[in-house]
């Protein structure tokens, strides 16, 4: 456990020190926190940088993905010279540079049923913005095997949802919500149906938000809710989230053991 902060850090994070309800007991929390961040790209990206900023003291990054030129429109942890290159290496990189007194671990594969509970067992909260629902599931079993919150954004075009899901604060899980038989599997890519990369910004902003939320206790953490934001309109709505009796994943808001 760090129970201090050294001179640079205590000058880095005054603004958040000066906050009463973050302080320095607060700033430990967050060096003594660890996130993985699910996906380095449009949501994955800002959130990084935000948890990074905030001084998440261990991130994790997962993504088995090289940077493409199409990706710099929204993915905001790459740039030109890094095209070509493993998304999780010039995102490590950039990462570093912000933050030098973090440690950022670069996990260069993509997350599956079969190895996500050894890599979500590794940290205390999980964010998820990753481009695939085979993905989301497997993210969504392993936080609910292992006790974790999961902070899962989503965006399409002009469009987002954010919805945390907690083992202990109700509203049950993320396949309570979209169940895998539902068929979510054939949604469109954003390389399909296009995405407004600032709505990706926003949405990875709000997510590593709820994160730190989560970890400082602050506020209204947003379990059992799915926040959705209408760009276009400038309109954002809330709706309540409930689990399903019927999950064959967290039964209804019991884990598995």
């Amino acid at each position: 456990m760090q129970l201090d902060l050294s001179e640079n850090e205590i000058q880095r994070y005054s603004r958040h020190i000066l906050l009463p309800e973050v302080g320095g007991t607060g700033q430990v929390a967050l060096k003594n926190a660890s996130v993985l961040v699910v996906g380095a790209g449009g949501l994955g990206a800002p959130a990084a940088l935000y948890l990074a900023a905030a001084g998440v003291g261990r991130i994790g990054l997962v993504d088995d993905d090289v940077v493409e030129l199409s990706n710099l429109q929204r993915q905001v942890l790459h740039t030109t010279r890094a095209v070509g290159r493993k998304k999780v290496d010039t995102a490590r990189e950039q990462l570093a540079a912000l933050n030098p007194e973090i440690v950022v671990e670069a996990w260069d594969m993509r997350l599956n049923a079969g190895n996500a509970h050894d890599l979500v067992a590794q940290y205390d909260l999980v964010c998820d913005g990753c481009d695939n629902f085979a993905t989301r599931y497997a993210v969504n079993a392993a936080c609910v095997q292992a006790g974790k919150v999961l902070v899962s954004a989503a965006v399409q075009r002009f469009e987002g949802q954010l919805a945390t899901f907690s083992p202990t604060q109700g509203g049950g899980c993320y396949n309570c919500l979209y169940p895998a038989t539902d068929g979510q599997a054939s949604g469109l890519s954003c390389g399909d149906a296009g995405v407004f990369g600032a709505v990706t910004g926003v949405m990875g902003t709000l997510q590593a938000t709820q994160a730190l939320k989560q970890i400082l206790g602050l506020g209204n953490t947003g379990a059992g809710e799915l926040l959705m934001w209408d760009a276009l309109r400038m309109k954002f709505t809330t709706m309540t989230l409930s689990a399903d009796p019927a999950c064959t994943v967290c039964g209804g808001g019991h884990a598995h053991g």
